[in-house]
């Protein structure tokens, strides 16, 4: 099903993508959208992950996408040093999937657990969501 978002001042606009970065371009956070031409190829890039490949993962593909996504997050944020929307569109896209991971998978995924903790903390980010444990200590055995 694709988001359409009545707009009073013109046509309709059409697509998560589209309206997302319409409603940031009217807000007073442009900078979610990136603070250079670089970061905003970045986030756009993002942006257009979580639509193509994200939202249309199968389930039996879901660690191959959090595999590469916890090599890409060596960094703190998607898009550089500063967090975006691209981190908020990710974020969402995968909170499904980290809520049905066990505590040994998310640690398979080091980098995307400690990233997704930092986002599920930031403010005003995890809204109606349930937030997600993440545990630090070993409390089993591992058996590799």
């Amino acid at each position: 099903q694709v988001p359409v978002l009545q707009n009073n001042s013109g046509p309709p606009l059409v697509g998560l993508v589209t309206i997302a970065c319409h409603l940031v371009k009217e807000s007073k956070c442009p900078d979610l959208l990136g603070d250079s031409a670089e970061s905003r190829a970045v986030v756009q890039q993002w942006l257009e992950h979580r639509v193509t490949k994200l939202d249309r993962c199968r389930k039996e593909d879901t660690k191959i996408f959090l595999k590469d996504l916890d090599h890409y997050l060596r960094k703190v944020y998607l898009a550089g040093n500063h967090f975006t929307l691209a981190d908020i569109f990710i974020y969402y896209g995968i909170h499904p999937l980290m809520v049905d991971l066990a505590v040994q998978e998310k640690e398979q995924f080091a980098n995307v657990t400690r990233w997704f903790d930092h986002i599920q903390h930031y403010p005003g980010v995890r809204h109606h969501l349930p937030l997600i444990t993440v545990l630090r200590n070993r409390i089993y055995i591992s058996r590799h």
